[in-house]
C-alpha cells in the first residue's frame, strides 16, 4: 500500500511539473496603443521593450506601426515593459499580470519631457568630441559641411587630422598615421589601396584619435593611430535609411543603411552606390639654376569615378554571454582619367626653345572585400570582462591601363606614344585574441595576441609604340614582391578609482620584411623585434577638470610605394620612385592634456613632444630638367607642440568650437656628406559656429587656415578655405535634407617649393569648390542620414 501511494506521489508530482513546464513554455501576448499627449496622435516607431526585472537584459522588443499599435510575445515570467519615443517621457510597467495568456497595456500616453530635448541639445553638442583615458572620440553626426562626404573629408574635420588635396592623412601636422576600420588593419584604408572614399559618411559612427596609443594596440604609426568606426544598427525590428544625394561637379549618389533584429539575430547591412567627377588644374616649373633654363606645365585633368559599396553580417546571439559575428565588406570602383598638359621649354633669356602636348588616357578597375570573424565571451561575474576572438581577411586589386600621346608643338623632336600596364594585388589576415579581466573594481588587466600577414604584388610594365607597335621598356618594366609578417602580443595594467587612473603596458613585436624585384632577382631582407612600452595616467582635479599624461613607442614600418622603385610615367619630368633598402621609423612620443567644464565652456589644453630616429624624407635630384623624387632614411627629428580645443555654447541655438595646434620642429641629419640640418615651424586652426533656427533648421559656417611649413627639401605653402552646411528636418526628423559647400571660395590650393643651390622646382594643384544636396529618409527606429554617400575627395 506504502508502494503504491509513493508511486502515485511520483506520477502526481510528474504531472504538475509538466503542467508547470508547460506554462512556463506558453508565450504570452503584450498588445497596445501609443499616443502621444494632448492631441492624442497616434506615434509611429515608438519603442516597445519587454526586459527581464533582475539583470535589465533586453528579452524581445518591437516598434508601433503608423496608426501607434503594437503586438509582441514572450515566454518570460519576470519582466517589465518600457515604451519610449525621442523627445517624449519614458512609460514603465513594472511586473504586469497577464489574463488568459495576455496583456493589454490599452492606450498608452506619452507626454513630450522639455527638459529632456534641451539636455539632449546641449549634451550632443558637448559631447561630439569625448576625452577618455588613452584617446579622444570625434562622434559623426554635427558636422552639417560634410554633406555628401566621404570618409576623407569627415577625417578633415576632425580636430588635430588634416586631410591633404592628395588624399594623404596627416595628425598634428606630421604623417605616418596607422588608419584602422573598427579596431582592426584593413585594405580600406591602407594607403596602397587609396580607398577610404569607399567608405561613405553615413556608414560612420564615431572616428576614434590615440595620439598617444597604450600597448593594447600594433605598435604601427610613428604620429598615433586613427580608427574608423562604422555604424551597426542593433535596433530590434526592421530599421533603416535612404539617402540620395545630387551635386556639382557629377556627384550623385545612392545609399542604403538597414538591420533587422530578433531576440537571438541581428541582421545588418549597408549598400551606396554613386559617380564622381574630380576636376584639377596642375602647374610646375622645372628651374635649372646653372644653366638658367626652364620648364613651365600647365594642364587639366578630370578622373571620373563610380563604385559600389556593400556591406553585409550578422551577430548570432548563442545566449547572454556569447555572440558570433560574420560580416563582409565589399567594394568596386571603375576609374577613368583624362589629362591634357602643355610643356614649354625656356631658354635663359627667356624665349621659347620647345614645346610639346602629353595627353593621357587611363582605365582602371579596383575591388576590394574584406570578411570577418568574430566571437566574443562576455562573462557572469563582471560585465567589463571579455574574450574576444577575430580573424580578418582583406583584399585589394587594380587592374589600370594608360596611353600617353607626346606631341611636338614646338622644335623638330618626332611625336610618341607610350603604353603602361600595372596589375596589383595585396591580400592581408590578421587573426587577434584579446581577453580583459576586472578585478577587486578598480584593477583591469589586458593581454593578447596578434599575427598579421600581408603580401602584395606590383606587376608594372612600360612599352613605346615603335611604328604603332608595342614594344616592352625593360629598363621600366618589373615585378615587385613585397611579403610582411609581424607577430605581437602585449599585456596592460590599470587602475582607477574616483580621483586617479594609471594604465602601463608592454608590448613585443616581430617583423619579417621581404622584398624581391622578379625580373632582376634584387631581393632585400628585414628581420627584427622590437618592445613598445606605454604609460598612461589621469587625475581628476574636481568635478569639471582633469589632467591626463602619457607616453608610447611607436614604429612605421616602410610602405610599398616606399619601396618599389619602379614608378609611374604620368608626367617624365617629375618622377616618384621607391627605395628597397629603406628602414623603418621609430619614435617617443610624449603628451600632457588638461580637460576643463567651465559653465558654458570647455577646454582642453595639450603639450606634446615626439622624438624620431632613422626620419624618412624624400630627397629630389635635379638633371636635364627631370626632377627624381626617392624617399632617404635622414637623421633625428623633435618635434614640440601644443593643442587647445575649445568649445563656447551662450545659448541652445549656438556653438562656437575652435582648434588650435602650434608645433616646433628642430631636424638634425647628414645625406651623401651634405648637412640638412634645420629648425621650423607650423601651425594650423580650425573655427566652426553651428546656428539653431526654428522650424527645426540647423546652418553651421567653418574656417580652416593651415600655415606654411618645410620639409627636408620642400616647403608646403598655407593654405586657407571654407566649408558651409545647411540642413532642414522635416517629419519629425524622419526625413533630413541637407545642403553642402566645400571650399566655398575655391581657395584650397595645395603647393610645394623646392629651393636648391642648383635647381629650383614649384608645383600646384587645385580641386575647386563642391556643392552637394541631400535627401534621406529613416524608417523603423532608424535615424535620417545627416550624411550621405559619394567616393574619395
Amino acid at each position: 500500500m506504502k508502494l503504491k501511494s509513493h508511486y502515485f506521489c511520483l506520477l502526481l508530482f510528474s504531472i504538475l511539473s509538466n503542467t508547470a513546464s508547460f506554462a512556463q513554455n506558453t508565450a504570452i501576448e503584450i498588445t497596445g496603443k501609443v499616443v502621444e499627449e494632448g492631441g492624442r496622435q497616434p506615434i509611429e516607431f515608438a519603442t516597445v521593450l519587454v526586459a527581464d526585472t533582475y539583470t535589465k537584459r533586453t528579452i524581445t522588443g518591437t516598434t508601433t506601426g503608423e496608426n501607434g499599435n503594437f503586438q509582441l510575445k514572450t515566454s518570460a515570467r519576470d519582466f517589465y515593459i518600457e515604451i519610449s519615443f525621442v523627445g517624449f517621457a519614458k512609460r514603465k510597467f513594472e511586473n504586469p499580470t497577464p489574463v488568459n495568456g495576455k496583456i493589454d497595456l490599452e492606450t498608452i500616453v506619452l507626454s513630450q519631457d522639455q527638459q529632456l530635448l534641451d539636455e539632449m541639445v546641449v549634451r550632443g553638442e558637448r559631447s561630439q568630441t569625448e576625452f577618455k583615458l588613452d584617446k579622444r572620440v570625434f562622434n559623426v553626426g554635427k558636422d552639417l559641411s560634410s554633406t555628401g562626404a566621404s570618409a576623407l573629408e569627415v577625417l578633415n574635420n576632425v580636430p588635430s587630422v588634416n586631410v591633404n588635396i592628395e588624399g594623404q592623412v596627416s595628425l598634428r601636422g606630421s604623417t605616418g598615421v596607422q588608419m584602422l576600420i573598427n579596431g582592426k588593419p584593413s585594405v580600406i584604408a591602407s594607403e596602397e589601396g587609396n580607398a577610404l572614399g569607399t567608405l561613405t559618411a553615413e556608414m560612420i559612427e564615431k572616428v576614434e584619435v590615440i595620439t598617444v596609443p597604450s600597448a593594447k594596440y600594433e605598435a604601427e604609426g610613428t604620429t598615433g593611430i586613427i580608427n574608423i568606426v562604422l555604424k551597426k544598427e542593433d535596433t530590434n525590428g526592421l530599421n533603416g535609411s535612404v539617402t540620395l544625394n545630387t551635386g556639382t561637379p557629377n556627384n550623385h549618389s545612392l545609399g542604403l543603411s538597414v538591420n533587422k533584429r530578433t531576440e537571438k539575430l541581428n541582421l545588418f547591412g549597408q549598400f551606396g552606390i554613386g559617380r564622381r567627377t574630380f576636376p584639377s588644374d596642375n602647374e610646375s616649373v622645372n628651374q635649372d639654376l646653372i644653366n638658367e633654363t626652364r620648364l613651365e606645365s600647365f594642364g587639366k585633368s578630370y578622373k571620373n569615378e563610380s563604385f559600389i559599396n556593400v556591406i553585409l553580417g550578422t551577430d548570432y546571439y548563442i545566449n547572454k554571454y556569447n555572440v558570433l559575428t560574420l560580416s563582409g565588406h565589399f567594394a568596386y570602383e571603375k576609374e577613368d582619367e583624362d589629362s591634357d598638359t602643355d610643356f614649354s621649354f625656356l631658354e635663359a633669356g627667356g624665349g621659347q626653345t620647345g614645346g610639346s602636348r602629353r595627353l593621357e588616357i587611363t582605365e582602371a578597375t579596383n575591388p576590394k572585400w574584406q570578411y570577418e570573424l568574430q566571437y566574443q565571451k562576455n562573462f557572469e561575474r563582471n560585465k567589463e570582462q571579455s574574450l574576444l576572438f577575430s580573424a580578418l581577411g582583406n583584399f585589394f586589386g587594380k587592374d589600370q591601363r594608360s596611353d600617353f600621346e607626346n606631341i611636338t608643338t614646338l622644335g623638330s623632336d618626332p611625336n610618341s606614344q607610350q603604353q603602361t600596364r600595372t596589375d596589383f594585388s595585396e591580400a592581408q589576415y590578421t587573426f587577434k585574441l584579446d581577453y580583459v579581466h576586472p578585478f577587486l573594481e578598480k584593477y583591469t588587466l589586458e593581454t593578447g595576441a596578434q599575427y598579421e600577414i600581408k603580401d602584395v604584388t606590383n606587376d608594372f610594365a612600360v612599352s613605346d609604340l615603335l611604328d604603332g607597335v608595342p614594344t616592352n621598356n625593360p629598363d621600366l618594366t618589373n615585378i615587385f614582391d613585397y611579403d610582411q609578417k609581424v607577430f605581437a602580443v602585449y599585456s596592460t595594467a590599470a587602475l582607477e578609482n574616483d580621483k586617479w587612473g594609471v594604465k602601463l603596458g608592454l608590448r613585443w613585436e616581430h617583423t619579417d620584411v621581404q622584398t624581391l624585384l622578379q625580373n632582376t632577382n634584387e631581393r632585400n631582407d628585414l628581420n627584427f623585434s622590437n618592445l613598445f612600452p606605454s604609460a598612461h595616467t589621469s587625475y581628476k582635479l574636481s568635478e569639471h577638470s582633469s589632467v591626463q599624461a602619457g607616453y608610447s613607442k611607436r614604429i612605421r614600418r616602410p610602405r610599398l610605394w616606399d619601396l618599389n622603385p619602379f614608378f609611374n610615367i604620368r608626367n617624365n619630368f617629375s618622377i616618384f620612385t621607391g627605395n628597397p633598402n629603406l628602414l623603418p621609423e621609430f619614435t617617443d612620443l610624449y603628451e600632457i592634456t588638461s580637460i576643463h567644464e567651465l559653465g558654458s565652456v570647455s577646454l582642453n589644453l595639450g603639450l606634446y613632444y615626439r622624438y624620431t630616429k632613422d626620419v624618412v624624407e624624400r630627397v629630389t635630384r635635379f638633371e636635364n630638367n627631370v626632377s627624381t623624387s626617392r624617399p632617404e632614411n635622414i637623421g633625428t627629428n623633435n618635434v614640440t607642440g601644443v593643442e587647445v580645443n575649445a568649445k563656447y555654447i551662450p545659448s541652445k541655438w549656438l556653438s562656437v568650437s575652435g582648434d588650435f595646434n602650434y608645433n616646433h620642429f628642430s631636424r638634425d641629419g647628414t645625406f651623401e656628406a651634405t648637412s640638412f640640418n634645420f629648425d621650423g615651424d607650423q601651425w594650423s586652426t580650425r573655427i566652426t559656429a553651428k546656428f539653431k533656427f526654428p522650424l527645426d533648421i540647423d546652418m553651421e559656417i567653418s574656417g580652416d587656415y593651415r600655415s606654411r611649413y618645410q620639409t627636408f627639401q620642400q616647403e608646403i605653402s598655407e593654405n586657407i578655405f571654407a566649408d558651409f552646411g545647411l540642413r532642414k528636418k522635416i517629419l519629425k526628423g524622419k526625413t533630413i535634407l541637407n545642403l553642402s559647400i566645400r571650399d566655398v571660395f575655391a581657395s584650397r590650393v595645395f603647393e610645394t617649393i623646392t629651393e636648391q643651390p642648383d635647381f629650383y622646382l614649384s608645383n600646384s594643384r587645385q580641386r575647386g569648390r563642391f556643392v552637394t544636396f541631400g535627401i534621406s529618409f529613416g524608417f523603423g527606429k532608424g535615424e535620417a542620414m545627416e550624411f550621405s554617400g559619394q567616393k574619395r575627395f
